[in-house]
């Protein structure tokens, strides 16, 4: 467990990082078993992006890795992602594949093809039976379509805390999802922003950024694992009513909180021993 010290950091950097960046925010931080950041963390809010990783955990609880399914023009979205940027289409593409885009690139087509693996009713059905009560997706008349929906900070964080922990998906769903969100290849703007390349390898993250009638939100979650691959700390970060909607950078406010924290969670959670 971390000692008081640790903790205190943690938890200032947190209320600086809140203060500096402004909006609403719902946290949840904790290092080891210890509760470090509860503020406003049962309380929905639109998870944007970060509603995927509860979207992955119930197409693998449903869906074998190498079901597949074909990439068609109308499954296209803008926006975050990849599968837009190709000129054709017609792809006859893996469970797997669309589950690395999802995660890794937060792919928007990669949400609608999930809705073909598995129809938003059954997203719905499973989350209900992996025990989330408060997180859900919302149909749209089409089956297989459907909008990102809310969540909260505590279950978001109870998702990456099982996740850790192998509880909440078997063994190879486990180590797939795990593997992508650690990959150097996803998200550096925010918490992993300010670490160093080996550093970035041990922290699994998922961002979600948008904006509405409010103004921006940017969320960030995910896990701090030790160098004995324990998990040192589990972070759910949400926030809206921002400015700088057009701000997707590492500019952005809360993004510069995020790195912060960051910061101060690896500081708090390292071992002894050489820098990384």
């Amino acid at each position: 467990m971390s000692s008081p010290p640790a903790v205190t950091r943690i938890r200032r950097a947190y209320a600086r990082a809140k203060a500096a960046a402004g909006g609403a925010w719902h946290a949840r931080i904790t290092i080891g078993d210890r509760v470090v950041v509860s503020d406003s963390d049962d309380e929905p809010v639109p998870g944007y992006s970060i509603q995927k990783l509860f979207v992955a955990a119930a197409v693998l609880s449903r869906v074998p890795l190498d079901r597949r399914v074909r990439l068609r023009s109308t499954d296209v979205l803008g926006g975050s992602g990849l599968y837009h940027l190709q000129p054709v289409h017609g792809d006859e593409l893996t469970a797997a594949g669309v589950l690395t885009a999802l995660l890794l690139v937060s792919d928007n087509t990669a949400v609608r093809l999930c809705g073909r693996l598995l129809p938003a009713a059954e997203i719905n059905d499973t989350l209900g039976s992996l025990g989330f009560a408060r997180t859900r997706v919302a149909p749209t008349p089409d089956p297989a379509r459907f909008f990102l929906g809310d969540t909260t900070a505590r279950e978001t964080h109870d998702l990456l805390t099982r996740l850790a922990a192998g509880t909440l998906l078997d063994p190879a769903g486990t180590a797939f999802v795990l593997a992508v969100l650690r990959s150097p290849t996803g998200y550096h703007d925010g918490i992993r922003h300010d670490l160093s390349g080996p550093a970035r390898t041990r922290v699994a993250t998922k961002h979600g950024a948008d904006h509405d009638t409010r103004g921006a939100a940017r969320h960030e979650a995910g896990i701090v694992f030790a160098r004995n691959e324990t998990p040192a700390a589990v972070y759910a970060l949400f926030a809206h009513t921002l400015s700088g909607a057009d701000d997707y950078g590492p500019t952005h406010p809360a993004a510069k909180a995020h790195a912060a924290l960051g910061r101060a969670m690896w500081a708090a959670t390292r071992e002894p021993g050489p820098p990384d």
